[in-house]
């Protein structure tokens, strides 16, 4: 049976026109609530009520910001779990359970994350903007079987809402697939679960938007399917295909790193730390006809299946585009201190930011004008064909200005097509940023291989892309060996870009045959200035400038520590190395805290510290403390017997 809502008060249009300037306001449903899983059951509700815009209220836009944070007494959680967030009733307690899916929250390996620790997601749920009115409740849904009495999430949900004109105005929703379907039954394939859907559009419509959430889960013995399979899914509308995608995911870029678990591994269209975008496609219809959409998985057999396709999808009714040519600014991805774009920044090369067309127009050529404020402003000109509701990212020109600590960046779209712009009050965005760190002209880049020397390199970039220094992917052959290059760099912007072509960085815990790598860099004299985790996936992107005046507030202060092996049959080594000499403190406690092993170091500053907890399987913390801080915390899994 079809289920639609319908939009309770259609906005005249001669009201949405009057309403040019765009206006934001917040709507929180869940306020760092505490997040924990129901171990008997395996999964747990948590809803929360919000108050949003009357009918009244013409909606340009609403961005859903999802928060995971550490939870007041207790540590984060440790497992990737699937969580729902939905609108569950509308108007009051009485109102009718919807259960309507608007965000997927994959949740990270959180169990190495400090106490301060939390990450910001964001997606765009503007499609239900019709049904995000007056009093709604909002449903998390946290899944897991792990233990609640120490160990959590604080959950913040924050609906970014902006007032003003819709690029398209949605009026109804139509449920088409919800559920997980299981993926590989020869008795019962998943195409019979996922069967062909018609529907009649409504007077009024212009098009639909086909609205899908998509996530493979489970693991077959013999080949990891739902979550560790690349498989093709295939969108048709009226018996033509509109797209053929594999349903996977690349995760060593993934800008929540490292993670505990095995946070870099490709998933199946998501990744541990992760808010899941939809697929959206617009389908042109007109009123009051009727037509079909179908998902199609690949064909997949196996007996005994488990592997799930945990879908929901649905159709959006809209009145026709508002305007010809409107061009928004979505974001600001680099300069930016936004968790999502943490891995390219800070940078003082390249700014990017994304663009979406919002005009009834394909978007084919737009100026830009854009820079740090206090700086003189850059033009560009970008040529392209963006149809309607299509985002692009765009590198910018040029050196990213700044002052010495915080700076604003600004961005201005102007001219989309060569016209006046519709809509201008999304035309402009500003971003806060931190300035790159100044470094000395002279400095050593010490790259320190692991077992698996051929998947690393690395180059230092300048403004104009010229290559000062370039170790490629598979020009170092010696493992565990130390590539030093010595350089003096002109005073100017630079970028340093680390690569692993094994997706698995310098070190990964469930790699210990990979081995421990390190890249570092150093004064002249041999003083740290900078380390980074061997943990980063595929890459490491840091920006910096050279002025022969840096002086020694660009040294580390606190030492660099790793830890490797972190999953051993006992033995593992601490490597650490501090400018200044400390009395450094060790603990290892098990899982639960109890104290195994304590040691003391006098005046230490450099050097390799052996551990063995060989014959006691288990979990462990290593635990490093300076003038009682702490400054390094990590999990040790012992076992009996390596896998081969």
């Amino acid at each position: 049976m079809k289920q639609i809502f319908l939009l309770a008060g259609i906005l005249g249009l001669s009201f949405l026109n009057a309403y040019s300037k765009s206006d934001t306001l917040h709507v929180i449903t869940h306020n760092k609530m505490t997040v924990v899983t129901d171990p008997v059951k395996g999964s747990r509700s948590y809803c929360a009520w919000g108050e949003f815009p009357s009918t009244k209220t013409p909606i340009r836009k609403i961005v859903m910001h999802v928060t995971l944070g550490s939870p007041v007494g207790m540590r984060c959680a440790d497992w990737d779990y699937s969580d729902r967030i939905s609108i569950r009733r509308k108007g009051g307690v009485k109102g009718p359970d919807q259960n309507i899916e608007i965000g997927r929250m994959l949740t990270p390996y959180g169990g190495a994350f400090p106490k301060d620790w939390s990450f910001e997601w964001k997606a765009d749920v503007t499609d239900f903007s019709f049904m995000l009115r007056d009093s709604v409740e909002i449903e998390y849904i946290h899944t897991g079987y792990e233990s609640n009495k120490d160990r959590g999430w604080a959950l913040t949900i924050n609906f970014e809402i902006t007032k003003g004109t819709p690029a398209a105005e949605p009026v109804a929703l139509e449920k088409v697939y919800d559920g997980q379907f299981l993926y590989g039954d020869s008795a019962c394939s998943i195409e019979q679960q996922l069967s062909p859907y018609t529907f009649r559009t409504r007077p009024g419509d212009s098009f639909v938007r086909f609205r899908v959430y998509h996530s493979g889960h489970g693991m077959n013995a013999t080949d990891d399917c739902g979550e560790f399979c690349s498989k093709n899914r295939e969108v048709w509308f009226d018996n033509q295909m509109v797209e053929r995608k594999a349903m996977w995911k690349k995760c060593g870029e993934n800008p929540l790193s490292p993670q505990a678990g095995t946070w870099l591994y490709d998933r199946a269209n998501w990744c541990p730390g992760y808010l899941l975008q939809p697929d959206c496609y617009d389908l042109k219809v007109k009123p009051e006809t009727i037509h079909t959409v179908d998902l199609n998985m690949e064909t997949y057999k196996i007996p005994k299946p488990t592997a799930n396709e945990v879908i929901s999808a649905y159709l959006i009714h809209y009145r026709k585009v508002t305007a010809t040519n409107d061009a928004a600014i979505e974001d600001i991805a680099v300069p930016s201190r936004k968790d999502l774009y943490v891995r390219k920044n800070p940078s003082c090369m390249s700014p990017t930011i994304i663009i979406k067309n919002q005009g009834s127009e394909n978007l084919k050529n737009l100026t830009i004008r854009y820079g740090t404020l206090g700086f003189k402003l850059n033009n560009f000109l970008w040529k392209g064909d963006l149809p309607f509701n299509k985002t692009e990212e765009i590198v910018l020109p040029g050196e990213i200005q700044s002052n010495k600590g915080p700076n604003v960046f600004e961005v201005r779209l102007l001219s989309p097509n060569g016209k006046r712009d519709a809509r201008p009050s999304d035309n402009e965005m500003t971003s806060s940023f931190e300035s790159v760190p100044v470094l000395p002209i002279r400095m050593v880049f010490k790259l320190h291989t692991n077992h698996e020397p051929l998947q690393n390199g690395y180059a230092i970039k300048g403004l104009d892309g010229k290559i000062f220094c370039e170790r490629k992917a598979g020009s170092l052959k010696v493992a565990d060996s130390t590539y030093c290059d010595t350089l003096n760099l002109p005073r100017g912007a630079y970028q340093l870009v680390v690569e692993d072509t094994g997706g698995d960085g310098l070190e990964f815990w469930a790699n210990p045959k990979g081995g421990h790598g390190s890249f570092q860099i150093f004064t002249a004299d041999g003083k740290l200035i900078r380390n980074f985790g061997p943990d980063f996936g595929c890459s490491i992107y840091y920006g910096f400038r050279t002025d022969p005046k840096a002086d020694s507030s660009i040294l580390v202060r606190e030492p660099a520590v790793a830890l490797f092996p972190t999953l051993t049959t006992g033995k593992t080594e601490l490597n650490y190395f501090c400018n200044e000499k400390h009395e450094v403190v060790v603990k290892i406690l098990t899982d639960a805290g109890k104290l195994v092993e304590e040691h003391h170091y006098m005046d230490f500053n450099d050097g390799t510290l052996p551990f063995d907890l060989s014959g006691h399987p288990g979990r462990y913390y290593l635990k490093v403390f300076i003038n009682e801080k702490l400054i390094y915390n990590n999990r040790i899994r012992v076992v009996k017997k390596l896998e081969e």
